[in-house]
């Protein structure tokens, strides 16, 4: 019994320590792989709404968005490998006007769905909040929802 409570205690010591030494991670960026850079651009510029910001590493093909408060959307062209993709590997966005961007989709006919893949409809999941998903050009999924806002 004394070995297995200074067993666990030596555990949860080090696990503090390695806690302590990596410290709290922050969301900084996603990168997704595209094959056409400015048509990709045009979507998340026009439609999100996202302001271009310098891509620091200089390299061609690759274009850098700003998400606000230091989180990125980094669409990089340079590789030319095949990505699978399903609505279950998606980003969200929250919006204060989850209705007012719903509207905004219907000029430019963006295609959205709700979870099941309705058209043009809306999940309203059981504790409130609101989603839709939509493809960008490349097929990848974004979910807009209205987190905190029910």
């Amino acid at each position: 019994m004394k070995k297995s409570i200074t067993l666990i205690t030596a555990i949860i010591y080090f696990g503090m320590l390695q806690a302590q030494e990596i410290g709290q991670f922050t969301f900084n960026h996603i990168a997704l792989s595209v094959k056409d850079l400015d048509k990709s651009a045009i979507l998340y510029q026009e439609v999100l709404q996202l302001k271009e910001i310098t891509n620091r590493t200089k390299i061609d093909g690759i274009r850098w968005f700003s998400f606000g408060e230091g989180k990125e959307l980094h669409l990089v062209s340079i590789f030319k490998e095949p990505v699978t993709i399903n609505k279950a590997v998606h980003f969200a966005l929250t919006t204060a006007k989850f209705d007012a961007f719903v509207k905004t989709l219907e000029a430019p006919n963006v295609i959205y769905s709700d979870w099941p893949g309705a058209q043009n409809k809306i999940t309203k999941r059981a504790d409130g909040i609101k989603q839709i998903y939509f493809q960008d050009p490349d097929g990848y999924w974004i979910e807009v929802n209205s987190v905190g806002l029910k």
